[in-house]
C-alpha cells in the first residue's frame, strides 16, 4: 500500500489542506467584534469562576471587565466591585432563589470609595444564600452594561 508514491502523498497532504481549510472558513465566516455603539446596552460575559467558590467574579464584554467580591466584615458582609474603566454608576439587586425574570426586584445603588469611580461597593443585609442571583447595571459614560450572576464564587 505505501509502495504507491500517490498514496504517501495524498496521506502528506491531506492533513495539511484539512488545516488549512479548518482555519480559512473560521476566517471567513466567523463574526468580527464591533465597537460599541454609545447609547446602547451590552450584556457582560460571566467568567469560568462565578460557577463555582472562587471568592471573586469576573465579567467580560471587549475592553470592560468587571470584578465582583464579597468582603468579610464584622458587621454585615460588603460586596466590592472593580472596573477597569471609569463608571458613572453601579445598580445592583440581590433576586431571591426562585424568582423570575419578571418579578420586580428593586436594585440598590453601590457607592464609589475612590476618585477614579472605578472601585464601587455596597453592604449586604444578610450573607448571600445559595441560589441567589445578583443582577447588575454598570453605567460607563458612553454604554449601560447588564449582567446576571450566580452567587456560587461567594461561598
Amino acid at each position: 500500500m505505501f509502495t504507491n508514491k500517490h498514496i504517501v502523498i495524498a496521506l502528506l497532504v491531506a492533513p495539511i489542506l484539512s488545516l488549512i481549510a479548518w482555519f480559512g472558513v473560521g476566517h471567513f465566516t466567523s463574526e468580527k467584534p464591533h465597537a460599541a455603539i454609545p447609547g446602547q446596552v451590552y450584556p457582560l460575559l460571566e467568567k469560568s469562576n462565578c460557577r463555582y467558590d472562587s471568592g471573586a467574579c469576573e465579567l467580560v464584554n471587549g475592553d470592560v471587565t468587571l470584578r465582583l467580591q464579597v468582603l468579610p466584615t464584622d458587621a454585615t458582609p460588603l460586596l466590592e466591585l472593580s472596573s477597569n474603566v471609569s463608571l458613572q454608576g453601579v445598580a445592583l439587586a440581590v433576586v431571591p432563589a426562585g424568582a423570575t425574570p419578571a418579578d420586580n426586584v428593586p436594585p440598590e445603588s453601590m457607592t464609589s470609595v475612590n476618585s477614579d469611580t472605578t472601585l464601587w461597593q455596597l453592604p449586604l443585609a444578610a450573607p448571600l444564600a445559595e441560589g441567589e442571583r445578583l443582577r447588575l447595571v454598570a453605567i460607563t459614560p458612553d454604554n449601560r452594561f447588564t449582567a446576571e450572576v450566580s452567587t456560587n464564587f461567594s461561598r
